[in-house]
């Protein structure tokens, strides 16, 4: 394997999701809300957009732990962390619906 270093993981991590996945698969925001109703709808709970941020960092996570060799989990994570980051960006304060983007059990 090629070392690659911090910084080109985090310009592919951008690439990804600014262009490519976003031709792909349309809106960010949109698409982290219609998967957090979704999950909500499934698991009986509420679920927000920034919920679906962090839950699919995990399961990027969790695949590194399985194959710690895949460049793309790592990647991946890292795009997942900069939409959970702008979206909880949009709130302007602690008054702004902030329950429309907390994340749940994490916010102490």
């Amino acid at each position: 394997m090629t070392k690659i270093t911090r910084s080109e993981i985090l310009d592919t991590a951008k690439e990804y999701v600014t262009k490519d996945r976003a031709a792909t698969h349309g809106d960010m925001e949109n698409n982290f809300e219609m998967i957090a109703e979704l999950w909500g709808i499934y698991l009986g709970v509420e679920v927000y957009s920034a919920d679906v941020a962090a839950m699919m960092t995990l399961l990027k996570i969790a695949r590194s732990k399985s194959n710690p060799m895949h460049l793309d989990n790592w990647i991946d994570s890292c795009g997942y962390m900069a939409c959970g980051g702008e979206i909880i960006s949009g709130i302007k304060s602690e008054e702004d619906d902030i329950n429309t983007v907390k994340i749940k059990g994490g916010n102490t």
